[in-house]
């Protein structure tokens, strides 16, 4: 991949020496990985429960109902989380980083017959980037008011200070991203500690009573006979019981943080068994009441289980995680924008590092305050997290279906198994992807169109922005001259002033058009001429030793490729200081850097449609300047501007 001074970016050939993380002592990480990843799925008590009995689609709190539903969600987090995520998806990782993009990225550098498969995976991975946008939208949204609702089971005169009180905690969360969650970051862990042991002691009190829960939740014949007896209304309830697992795709895409070890024992020994007591802990305490109470209760089931003295402090520590939850979704924005950035699916946005040590922590303004607004819309608008529910697993169901193609592609093109040994895993996930994103499907009407339609304009930006710059591209390089007989011609006519020029281009080839610019009206060449081509490669870490290379074409002219992972920060001024195989040291204060600005003109030309040429050219007018994107200083910019047709 080459990002370019126009925001542009070519794939580029696979560089496969990338630098894994290094990471800490295995208890402090899985500490870590309980604060930050299990955020999602472990705020999915406080309604997924609630849902499947007293959403939209209403269920009575009976044993054939409790005990199948307690089955669907054991057996969901067995197969989906603990054997896909956790045992099989979390190996698949590029050099320690793992999301829908990384994934495309290691298929891309891996994959020895690109053609098969390239062009549908990558609309695949890309759609899947899109959903998530959604996800991060409704996340926040659901958590804190599912959370914020459980004071009106303290007393319920406070429903009508929910809406003012959640938007007021999420414009908070919101307007605190600017300063970083470094020192945030270190309450998480322990925070989420004392969470998920108070959802395992409310959960294990009321299992005491109820004990037959147990063999219930692990007898998938409990889940069985609930479709033999209400087919209809099982196959409806899963669309309710896939929020029990929202989330899990945390697992794996924070692996990059935590590392694969951390991220699993915390899960086995620590998450899973949190949440599968306060489920059976929900399902034993409806058992234990009366049938007029129990349809009372299972309105807010998770908060009834804590005494009514302990109520308050429960909804505070539960408002706590939610707000956990929220972040870690927020950061995961930024990270996969930073991710799309690097690898040209998004124009350059202007992204801050809120860590000097710590480069994935960063802080993206426009993805912040564009989530914010929506997220405050989606309140507005639903009202209630279980309104909210039915907006909510579209996105993630969908992306979990993705997720299985991808993986499947690894099964057979990067790890070579076998037919018999991945065809039924491949079929046993893509079966159930397909029945809970058919479930969730049943939700458009109700507020599922809003992931959908977000996933949509996302993928419509992602594709234009792609294909666009590919274009552009295209019709640069129609135009390009052979570097040696530049220099040979320009040698002989040009005048020389003192100085080092640094013209930035996307292709290691060629001449750039802001040097032939600068000769035709300047009529100049400066003693030492730099052309300058930055790759982002697919892997997210380049190691130091092989991060530059060098040609020196004579005459004061020198090829320079700079190679960054797509995880990493990029810094020219930084890299052009450390080169010593070009004549003596760059210094900032005796180099002028020389950029391309295109402006796009729309044209008959075959590529794109019209609509999407204006798009591009709007997206391209608003991205973030060349300067602040490769960290170039301020004063020592030259922009040479120049007409394309796509």
């Amino acid at each position: 991949m080459t990002v370019t001074a126009t925001g542009t970016a070519e794939i580029d050939t696979p560089y496969n020496d990338a630098q894994a993380h290094s990471h800490g002592p295995l208890g402090k990480l899985m500490l870590g990985a309980i604060g930050i990843v299990y955020g999602d799925i472990g705020t999915s008590p406080i309604y997924a429960f609630r849902e499947t009995f007293a959403g939209h689609h209403e269920l009575a709190p009976d044993a054939l109902h409790i005990y199948g539903i307690l089955s669907l969600i054991f057996w969901s987090m067995m197969i989906i989380v603990t054997l896909k995520y956790v045992t099989i998806n979390m190996r698949a990782d590029n050099k320690g980083e793992r999301a829908s993009l990384a994934l495309l990225a290691l298929i891309n550098r891996s994959t020895t017959d690109k053609k098969r498969w390239t062009a549908g995976i990558v609309m695949l991975g890309v759609f899947a980037t899109a959903l998530f946008y959604g996800d991060s939208m409704i996340t926040p949204a659901i958590s804190v008011l599912s959370a914020v609702e459980g004071l009106t089971t303290v007393n319920p005169g406070f429903q009508r200070w929910v809406i003012p009180l959640a938007i007021g905690i999420l414009i908070g969360l919101f307007a605190i991203q600017k300063r970083g969650t470094g020192s945030v970051g270190l309450m998480f862990g322990p925070i989420m500690m004392v969470y998920f042991l108070a959802l395992a002691v409310l959960g294990a009190v009321h299992v005491v009573d109820h004990p037959q829960v147990i063999l219930a939740m692990f007898n998938p014949l409990h889940a069985a006979n609930f479709f033999m007896v209400e087919p209809t209304r099982a196959f409806i309830a899963m669309g309710s019981v896939v929020l029990a697992v929202t989330g899990a795709e945390a697992l794996y895409a924070d692996m990059g943080h935590f590392g694969r070890r951390p991220i699993k024992y915390a899960w086995l020994l620590f998450a899973m068994p949190a949440l599968l007591l306060n489920y059976m802990g929900q399902g034993a305490m409806l058992m234990a009441l009366p049938p007029d109470l129990a349809l009372e209760t299972v309105k807010n089931p998770f908060f009834f289980l804590a005494p009514e003295m302990f109520r308050l402090p429960l909804v505070i520590l539960a408002t706590m995680a939610t707000i956990i939850a929220s972040q870690a979704v927020i950061s995961g924005a930024f990270s996969v924008t930073q991710q799309a950035i690097q690898l040209g699916f998004i124009p350059r946005l202007r992204i801050l590092h809120t860590n000097e040590t710590a480069a994935g922590q960063i802080y993206i303004p426009l993805i912040n305050w564009a989530l914010l607004t929506m997220v405050i819309l989606l309140v507005l608008m639903f009202q209630s997290s279980s309104n909210l529910a039915a907006a909510y697993g579209i996105a993630v169901t969908g992306a979990m279906a993705i997720d299985t193609v991808l993986i499947g592609v690894v099964f057979f093109s990067l790890w070579k198994w076998p037919v018999w040994k991945a065809i039924p895993l491949l079929a046993i996930f893509a079966f159930i992807d397909i029945a809970y994103f058919g479930a969730n499907l049943l939700k458009v009407p109700d507020g599922g169109w809003f992931p959908l339609l977000v996933g949509a304009i996302a993928f419509t930006f992602l594709t234009t922005w792609a294909r666009g710059r590919r274009l552009m591209l295209d019709r640069m390089k129609e135009a390009s001259l052979p570097i040696e007989v530049f220099i040979k011609s320009a040698s002989a006519s040009a005048s020389r002033v003192p100085g080092t020029a640094v013209f930035m281009t996307s292709s290691a080839k060629g001449v750039p058009h802001a040097l032939l610019h600068n000769l035709k009206h300047n009529k100049v060449l400066h003693e030492r001429i730099f052309l300058l081509t930055v790759k982002i490669e697919d892997v997210p870490y380049v190691p130091g030793e092989s991060r530059i290379e060098t040609k020196d074409y004579s005459s004061g002219f020198y090829r320079i490729v700079i190679r960054y992972g797509f995880m990493e920060e990029i810094n020219v001024p930084r890299e052009l200081a450390s080169i010593k195989t070009c004549g003596e040291s760059c210094k900032m204060m005796d180099t002028s850097f020389f950029l391309s600005r295109q402006t796009l003109l729309a044209s008959s030309k075959p590529g794109i449609a019209i609509w999407r040429e204006k798009l591009f050219a709007w997206m391209l007018r608003n991205a973030e300047s060349a300067m602040e994107f490769f960290k170039l200083p301020t004063n020592r910019v030259v922009e040479l501007g120049s007409q394309v047709e796509i």
